[in-house]
Order: C-alpha cells, then structure tokens, then sequence
C-alpha cells in the first residue's frame, strides 16, 4: 500500500474514489485545485472546496489546496482562445488533463512524498508487456478516455483511477451511503471557466465578434452571424434563420469561410455537406509511444460519438490521415479524433480537416 494523493474536485466521483483507496489500505491525502481565478455564480471554486472538505472530514483525510490559475491560463486558456480565433472548435479538457492534473498536479504531489495520484475520471489502465495501458471504464455512458488520449506512460503508470470499474449510479450510492454531501451533486458539464453562463457573452470579453453573412453552398445569402468564432460544424441550434417551413429541414452549419468571414449553412439533417469519410489531424500523440501495427482501428471524432471502424491512409512523425468506412457527421476542426482497439484507448491528434 501507498501513499495517494487524490485531486479532489468537490464533485463525487473524486469523492468516491478517495474512498475506494481508503478501504483498499492506502494512506490517502486530498488535494483541491484552483484552476480559474473568477468566482462567480458559474464557476463556484469556494462551493466546490466546501464540498471536498466535508468528504474529507468524514473519510478523516487533510486536504490541501493549491492555486494552478496561472499555469492553466498560460497553457490551457490561451490555447482556446487561439483556436476560436482561428475559427477552429478546441476541447481544452483534453489540454487540462495533460498540462495540469497530469502534469502540474502530479509533479506537485510527488514533490510532497505521494507515491501516485488518483482522479476520479471513468476510465482504467493497466501494465501489458511492460507498456501501462488506458482503457475505457465500464460505465459506456460515462467513459472518459477521449479527454485523457494525450498522457503518456509515465503520467498513466503514476496514477490511480478507482472508479474506472463502476457505473455512476454505483458511485452516486456509496456517496450516499457514506454521508457525502455531493451524492447527488450534478455532474459538471463543460468547462469550468465558462460554466452554464452565456457562451457567446463569455467569448466576447476575450474576443472581438465580427458579424458576416450567411450563405449556402451556391453563395446565397439566407441570414448574418454574430462572427464565426460563435459556430461549430454540425450545429442546428441558434442559427436565426428559421427553416423547415419550406419544407427543406432545419438549417445546420456546413462550413466556416474565414477568408470572407461567411458562414456556410444548409438545411436538412441528411444534407452531404454534413457528411465526410476522411480528415487529416496534427499533433499526433500515442500512448504506447508507438503507432499499432493493427489495420483496422475504431475513432471518436468527439466526446459523444460513437466509435466507428477506420483505416489510417498516411501518417508520419505527428500528423494523420484516416479513412472512415462510413461517413461521419459534422468533423470539426480542433476537436480531437481518438484511436480505440477495442476499450483499449490508442492516442490520438487534432483535427484540422475533413474532406471526401
């Protein structure tokens, strides 16, 4: 048995998996990251403390507290403003967890005498032929490999995850059981930075909109953007423009024009706009420190997607060309694409095109 420090999040999951290493024997220590200045009503750092303090009064462990706001703002924040501005749709999770918890948190934990760390991210790992994987954790629902494909063998082997094995109801009741405040706490949805505030209100203290036209494939004017940075590839919702009256579908965002500062529109659901079997991505990364060898590999193109068997067409030192057997929905530039075998987690790289 070790000695753990655990980042506790305020959230249950963290909760929980400090409870699973208490029971397995292990001298468990927590420790809260503060990762974003501004408290506000959509990022509630001082709520979130409260509740990791009385989870960790009650499994009778310190916890401690330390402030990554700077590292974070150099290495994650700056990172997604960048690629708003260049009209891409980053995923700065994916930037926190190799910058920060698996960087910054762990070398700060060891610094204090921890043997390994542990999170309470849905996912596992284990050591084959000398090589420590990361698969999905068993809950399908709640997996979270897609945000952790960019770490490496020494952050995967120095760390802990001990509710890789449950399902969330699993964990939502031992909290319970436990007398954890946060049993019932919602699960935090996008970036803490941002919280469930105004997206485009929040994009436009860092970045100055620049409204345009909306057009259709053909050059057809149908509408205005509040600037491109404010649309993703793939998105219905909020457009403006109305649609399916003429009986054509809903309208979706096909493609940003950045050089005319057009968004590209079309309507339907089925339009082939929306539609692409291969992308090129960059900053490729491998887990195993190697590409597979293996021909048919599954990807996710984002969080939510479902795998889909592919092929790699071109790869080299860090860029990646692939081909879906069947066409994926709205790729979008500065999501990641992730290589599965099975629920094991291969790497993965930055999208930067989809084309047919």
């Amino acid at each position: 048995m070790g000695h753990i420090t655990v980042g506790m999040s305020g959230g249950v999951d963290s909760a929980v998996a400090a409870s699973i290493l208490i029971e397995q024997g292990h001298e468990v220590e927590g420790l809260f990251m503060k990762n974003w200045e501004e408290e506000s009503e959509y990022c509630s750092a001082e709520k979130d403390y409260k509740d990791a303090l009385q989870v960790c009064d009650i499994l009778e462990i310190p916890l401690r507290s330390v402030n990554f706001a700077k590292e974070y703002w150099d290495r994650v924040f700056q990172n997604f403003l960048d690629e708003y501005k260049s009209g891409r749709t980053p995923n700065p999770d994916i930037l926190c967890n190799t910058e920060i918890k698996f960087k910054e948190f762990l070398h700060y934990a060891i610094d204090l005498g921890a043997d390994k760390i542990a999170t309470g991210h849905y996912v596992r790992n284990k050591e084959v032929d000398g090589k420590v994987q990361l698969l999905k954790g068993l809950d399908p629902g709640k997996d979270q490999s897609y945000f952790l494909y960019g770490l490496n063998q020494q952050q995967i082997s120095n760390a802990l995850f001990p509710i890789g094995e449950l399902e969330k109801s699993n964990v939502r009741d031992k909290a319970h059981n436990l007398g954890f405040d946060n049993f019932n706490k919602k699960d935090s949805v996008g970036i803490c930075f941002i919280g469930e505030r105004d997206f485009k209100e929040f994009l436009q203290q860092y970045i100055p909109a620049q409204p345009g036209i909306m057009v259709k494939s053909d050059g057809t004017k149908v509408g205005e953007h509040d600037g491109l940075m404010f649309y993703t590839l793939g998105q219905r919702k909020g457009l403006g423009i109305g649609g399916k009256s003429d009986g054509e579908g809903p309208w979706y965002v096909l493609n940003k024009d950045l050089t005319n500062n057009e968004l590209i529109v079309g309507q339907g659901h089925d339009h082939t706009g929306l539609y692409q079997k291969c992308l090129t991505a960059s900053g490729l990364h491998w887990i195993s420190e190697k590409a597979p060898t293996i021909e048919n590999l599954n990807a996710k193109i984002r969080y939510r997607a479902k795998d889909a068997p592919c092929k790699i067409t071109d790869i080299n030192h860090k860029t990646i060309s692939i081909k879906f057997e069947e066409p994926r929905f709205a790729i979008a530039p500065g999501q990641s694409v992730v290589f599965y075998d099975g629920d094991v987690c291969l790497g993965g790289a930055v999208i930067d095109k989809a084309y047919n």
